[in-house]
């Protein structure tokens, strides 16, 4: 099919693969792989794509593609990223594929200097085109703006986040030590804010927004830096793949040995924080050298450093000293932050045990002892008060005076150890917040005009176990990608709606319902998790229990044990939930939840610190105390919402980053591995149909991504233009410019107030406009050509309007005079109508009397007395005459005459009727005889005929009894198919709804499982499907086909799952759909299942087939597959290109507008043997623009052969006629039924089939049809049939 063109088909592993369509399913195609010929498989519809004709070439920028979709996207990437180009464009967005190695010379200054100043899309794809474009934008806009770098966890974000901050002060800095100061905050920022993750080596454990501000003359003047939730966890806790914050692990690879031994400092093995996690430090192989043994743990030892072209930690503790002093922290600072450091770890080594007293509390392990010397001595504490305030905790009663009595309670080991950790916690987070706030105080600047901040914050996160910090994490991303979805789907079209572009809608899934459930007031999860923590008695089951009350049925909230992992399945329902987010749903266990969200610590150990002797330590903890109140100190544990404050950081930062203009960096992980040049296809799809990138693709294909006010434009080039025309209106000029360039004009829009261009096009302009001197020559010669043309165009239609003006007001003026004479004529009319009306009346009564004078002179007796009589109403009447012409009378007046003067007349004419009467009486006696046999023989004839006429009247009254019953049978007819038509109408809309429901749903099903098959390591870890997927879908019954792979797992139930067997599980999934089950459902009713019936079987039952119903089923299935084909045709067609039409425009309108009629087998037996023609007016969409009156419009002929079309025809002018034919040529004639065309609906689009048939022979339509007979391509109609008996 499509001439074997390839087509991009689904695939587990690699996203897609190339293919083309060998038959047409139910709802799929059947898909052949180009790699693997005579093998097929199926694939949903909506899930193929259209291939480019090269599918190994690149484009830059996505939107430069002839076919815009999400498989395209995937293999552009793919073929960019194996050529080491890592970074493209979707319009103004840049897609970053992380390489995991150095590529040479792609961040270098020479690089820097090249995308200086140059418009996006006049060089390759770079994180320094975006900030250049940034920058520029903040310059012209006169706006500050954002660049949001976002992406999951090891995409790369921090390192894109570090180029821009360097571009942006190397290119546009003061040359100062400000420039070098901002580019050397990062290492120190990372060093406490980073750590090694099991997707990420130097993952950012942070938030940071870095501000970069420009004064009135756009230099850099200074910087601030914004952070975010510090995963605080992670001080104490790790998993055994993952490492702690790497200050530790340099602290303990790099330090001098007078530092060493000072700080106590040994190999990390010996630390509690750090030795449940991996101890093995990152170094090369030189400074894998320069480690002494003693500073390695055994598992570092035994397995070697880890390797990472970023990372070292030696080399990074050196470099980490160097950026401390360019960013001004002297020794003595740096010396403190050391301390401090190694104060946390050794007091991660204290340890409790039981008293054995009575009191139930606990002391330090003997072994302890010197670690919390070590501590209070690094931290500037009495080891006594340390001891004291670990192990119990003060409580003030509200007796016993006004200050209260204070009471040391004793705490148990668990408790105790709480404490320890807490304490750990707090000195470390308000450490990294005085390191914050020393990096803000080293570039600072008194004013500032603008600024462009850098979104660098932890991406989507999902691991096995996932905690509180994954929880706001991934809630922050919730909110992050509700803005781009706002800013660049939302705003974007209502822009082009607003400027009048009539770009198509994009529709886009809206998170909003998923962060209402965490953030909304009272019943949001975080406002749960606050009320949890204000209780006396705090309990995370108590709080997940609460979350699933109040959240029983929502979507988006789930219990673990419908997790698609075996390992979630375990935890109970009031140890954790699944919330389903906008990249897939996340198991949360709540154990410690309520913990992690208090950030106060006791009052004893905030007390001790707040007063120790080291005034630096003292200084971290300055203003803790001025925030709580009083209440607080009457004895209850102080509550700081952690949840709350981060809610209302982020919420601060989306307002500012609302008010901004905005630029995006989709980092992307090109596989799980961190591996360079692997490309794992599936999960890099996933990755950006998460990030809303298959969306934007799908507004670009219709967008303009650049725009310009006319103002602008006209500000940026009018230097380029002479004075004579920069006296132009700027929207002038700008058409004027655009015009004499001679651009097309598919390639920019006007709007009302902007110009808007197709991707890439602006730069190009952008060059056209900058280029040599003799090239603007000629460019201004042809504005003024342009010019002249169009004032001359505009004088003609002011001449033409002037001619149409003066046409108007004389037909207006002889219209004036029409309307005034006939208003006379009806004032006249209606005052004399009574007199009119009564001389009328005279004159037909005179005429009356005119006719009894010609019967009084047939008189033989009595003439004269009869003649006067007569001649007196004869004067009667002229005398009324005059009366009514002479004097003005009342209409009762008249009628009063009037009826007085047909009184005597009705007297006279009776007395002339008797006369007339007697004198005829011999006469009639005399002719009686011979009357009477005539008159017989008259009776006799009249009698026949009397007969005659009731027979037809009683025919003609039971036709029009049979007539009025058929109409009264047809209205009720008519009526119920309207009632039936609206029913199906409402079923048919709420069958759209949950349709569209159940793909979302099934859309947030497939996401799940992808992030579960991500984190799955083997066959137990993942949950085999069950019909019942989720609540939402529990109608959709799903019948599962076991894979070949299943059933040997079954025979080998101890061997592991491939990842290809998973791969081919997550496949099956994918494959269905609720169009599918529906299709499948529906099959179970008809009595033909033609459902797994091949496009080629339908086709050859429909020629050979004498089975009337079946014969009725297959055209029908046979032409549905037509249709499902051509709207995927439709769907993938080419950019710019319009679609092929095989019908008529208003006939595909009436199609979507209204679904068919449901008929009986009855009705769609008869239908089939009847045949009907029609003919309508054609233009083709390529032609109307070019003949805009339609002076020479086509015509469409259409021959159905019951339902379904037969023969087809268009004439065109000037064009040969075009004869189609059923069977040969199916894809080019129009697929739809006659009660879908709405035909029979058309007032005079039937004709004659006299009519059809001669112009089909004029055209050469019975040759045509005989060769396709003869080459059996035709497909046996009605048509074919006479044709047939003919030649025989």
């Amino acid at each position: 099919m499509e001439d074997g063109k390839a087509v991009w088909a689904p695939h587990p592993l690699d996203g897609f693969q190339l293919g083309s369509i060998i038959d047409i399913g139910v709802d799929t195609l059947t898909i052949e792989p180009l790699n693997q010929k005579n093998k097929t498989f199926l694939a949903p519809v909506n899930q193929v794509f259209s291939a480019e004709e090269d599918s190994k070439k690149d484009v830059e920028d996505n939107c430069g593609l002839m076919y815009l979709n999400e498989a395209t996207l995937l293999n552009n990437i793919r073929v960019r990223y194996s050529k080491d180009k890592i970074y493209t464009y979707v319009a103004n967005i840049l897609i970053a594929i992380n390489p995991y190695f150095d590529i040479p010379k792609l961040y270098s200054s020479d690089s820097i200097q090249k995308y200086k100043g140059k418009s996006l899309g006049t060089l390759p794809p770079h994180v320094f085109a975006i900030a250049d474009k940034t920058y520029r934008d903040m310059k012209v806009h006169k706006l500050s703006q954002s660049i949001i770098v976002s992406g999951e966890s090891g995409a790369g974000k921090t390192e894109n986040t570090k180029f821009v901050l360097r571009y942006l002060t190397e290119s546009y800095g003061t040359s100062q030590d400000i420039d070098e100061r901002i580019v050397e905050a990062n290492p120190l920022l990372e060093a406490f804010g980073n750590a090694k993750t099991v997707r990420n080596n130097n993952s950012s454990r942070f938030g940071k927004f870095v501000e970069i501000h420009f004064n009135e003359k756009n230099a850099v003047v200074g910087g601030f830096v914004s952070h975010y939730l510090l995963e605080k966890s992670r001080i104490c806790m790790q998993s055994k793949e993952e490492r702690n914050y790497h200050i530790f692990y340099r602290l303990c690879a790099g330090a001098p040995e007078e530092i060493r031994q000072k700080f106590h400092l040994i190999s990390p093995d010996n630390f509690r924080y750090l030795n449940r996690g991996c101890t093995r430090y990152f170094a090369n192989k030189e400074s894998d050298k320069q480690i002494l043994q003693n500073r390695k743990s055994p598992e570092c030892l035994k397995e070697g450093s880890m390797k990472d072209p970023l990372l070292d930690d030696h080399g990074d503790f050196n470099r980490m000293c160097v950026a401390m002093k360019k960013i001004g922290l002297g020794d003595v600072e740096k010396f403190d932050l050391f301390r401090v450091v190694a104060g946390v770890l050794h007091l991660g080594n204290v340890d409790f045990e039981e008293a054995g007293s009575t009191s139930g509390g606990c002391v330090l392990k003997n072994k302890s002892s010197q670690s919390l010397d070590y501590c209070a001595e690094l931290l500037g504490l009495d080891s006594d008060d340390l001891r004291v305030s670990l192990t119990t905790r003060v409580m003030l009663t509200t007796a016993g005076g006004a200050k209260g009595t204070v009471i040391k309670v004793p705490l148990k080991v668990e408790q105790a150890n709480n404490a320890r950790d807490a304490l750990a916690k707090a000195v470390y987070s308000h450490l990294f917040d005085h390191v914050v706030k020393r990096v803000n105080q080293c570039f600072p600047f008194v004013t500032s005009s603008f600024f462009i901040g850098v979104l660098d914050i932890a991406g989507f996160e999902y691991f096995e176990h996932n905690s509180f910090e994954q929880f706001c994490i991934n809630y922050c991303n919730e909110k992050l990608q509700q803005f781009f979805n706002e800013r660049i789907l939302k705003e974007e079209q209502e822009l082009y709606q607003k400027e009048g572009l009539g770009v198509n809608e994009v529709h886009y899934v809206d998170n909003q319902d998923c962060i209402d459930l965490i953030e909304a007031k009272l019943v949001g999860i975080l406002d749960i998790l606050d009320e949890e923590n204000r209780l006396p008695q705090t309990s995370d089951q108590h709080f997940t229990s609460a979350v699933h009350q109040k959240h029983k049925d929502h979507f988006r909230l789930t219990i673990p044990r419908k997790s698609k992992l075996t390992v979630h399945r375990n935890i109970r329902d009031d140890e954790g939930f699944i919330i389903r987010h906008f990249a897939g749903a996340v198991c949360y266990e709540t154990s410690k939840f309520v913990e992690k969200n208090n950030d106060a610590l006791h009052m004893s150990l905030e007390s001790l610190v707040s007063e120790s002797k080291d005034p630096f330590v003292r200084k971290l903890f300055e203003g803790t105390n001025n925030m709580k109140d009083t209440k607080q100190k009457a004895g209850k544990l102080s509550f700081i919402s952690v949840g709350n404050k981060f809610k209302t950081q982020l919420n601060l930062l989306l307002e500012k980053l609302r008010s901004t203009g905005s630029s995006f960096i989709r980092c992307v992980k090109p596989n799980l591995k961190m591996t360079s040049h692997q490309f794992e296809g599936a999960q890099i799809l996933s990755q950006l149909q998460c990030s809303g990138m298959v969306s934007v693709l799908d507004l670009m294909q219709g967008g303009f991504p650049s725009r310009a006010p006319f103002h602008e434009l006209y500000n940026m080039y009018k230097n380029y233009m002479p004075a004579k025309l920069t006296r132009l209106d700027p929207r002038l000029f700008c058409k004027a410019l655009f015009k004499a360039l001679g651009l097309n004009e598919n390639d920019y829009k006007f709007g009302l107030t902007k110009v808007f261009f197709r991707p890439g096009k602006f730069a190009e302009f952008d060059q056209i406009m900058k280029s040599d001197p003799e090239h603007l020559a000629v460019l201004v010669k042809r504005v003024n050509h342009w010019l002249i043309c169009s004032r001359w165009k505009k004088v003609q239609w002011c001449s033409l309007s002037v001619i149409k003006l003066k046409n108007k007001m004389s037909y207006r003026a002889l219209a004036c005079i029409k309307m005034q004479k006939t208003v006379r004529m009806w004032l006249c009319k209606r005052k004399h109508k009574p007199r009119i009306d009564g001389v009328v009346k005279g004159k037909s009564l005179k005429q009356r009397v005119n006719r009894m004078i010609e019967v009084v002179k047939a008189l033989k007796e009595g003439k004269a007395e009869m003649n006067k009589q007569v001649q007196d109403l004869d004067s009667s009447i002229d005398s009324f005459i005059n009366k009514i012409k002479c004097t003005i009378m009342t209409r009762v007046e008249i009628d009063k005459e009037y009826a007085g003067l047909v009184r005597r007349s009705e007297q006279l004419l009776s007395g002339l009727q008797k006369k007339k009467q007697e004198e005829e009486e011999a006469e009639r006696l005399r002719a009686i005889q011979r009357e009477m046999e005539r008159e017989q023989s008259r009776r006799e004839e009249e009698e026949r005929h009397h007969k005659q006429e009731e027979e037809d009247r009683r025919l003609k009254a039971e036709m029009e009894m049979k007539r009025k019953q058929e109409e009264v049978e047809r209205k009720k007819q008519e009526e119920e198919e309207r009632r039936l038509q609206a029913e199906l109408e409402l079923q048919i809309t709420a069958d759209r709804e949950e349709d569209a429901l159940k793909q979302t749903l099934l859309e947030q099903e497939r996401r799940d499982r992808e992030l579960a098959m991500r984190i799955a390591r083997s066959e137990s870890d993942l949950i085999a499907d069950e019909a019942p997927m989720d609540t939402g879908i529990k109608s959709v019954e799903v019948k599962r086909v076991q894979p070949v792979a299943a059933a040997a797992k079954s025979a080998r139930p101890e061997s592991k799952m491939t990842m290809e067997e998973m791969a081919k599980e997550m496949s099956d999934y994918l494959a269905r759909s609720p169009q599918v089950q529906a299709t499948k459902a529906a099959a179970g009713i008809k009595k033909h299942d033609l459902s797994k019936w091949k496009y080629a079987e339908l086709r050859d039952a429909i020629n050979t087939s004498c089975d009337i119903e079946l014969l009725a089923a297959c055209r029908e299935e046979f032409h549905r597959r037509l249709k499902v084909y051509h709207a995927w045709k439709s769907k993938n067609k080419k950019r710019n290109t319009e679609a092929e039409q095989r019908a008529p425009k208003s006939i595909t309108d009436y199609a979507e507008q209204n679904p068919p009629q449901l008929h009986s087998r009855q009705q769609e037996i008869t239908q089939n043997r009847t045949q009907r023609y029609f003919r309508i007016p054609f233009i083709r969409p390529a032609d109307q623009y070019k003949d805009p009156q339609n002076k020479k419009k086509g015509w469409w002929y259409a021959h159905f052969d019951g339902p379904w079309i037969a023969r087809q025809m268009e004439l065109h002018p000037d064009k040969a006629p075009i004869l189609l034919v059923a069977g040969k040529d199916d894809m080019e004639m129009c697929e739809l039924s006659l009660d879908e065309t709405g035909l029979t609906r058309k007032r005079g689009a039937e004709i004659l089939p006299r009519q059809f048939e001669e112009v089909w022979e004029r055209c050469g339509g019975v040759t045509y049809l005989r060769n396709a007979i003869e080459n059996k391509q035709a497909r046996p109609t009605y048509a074919t049939a006479m044709l047939q008996n003919l030649l025989q």
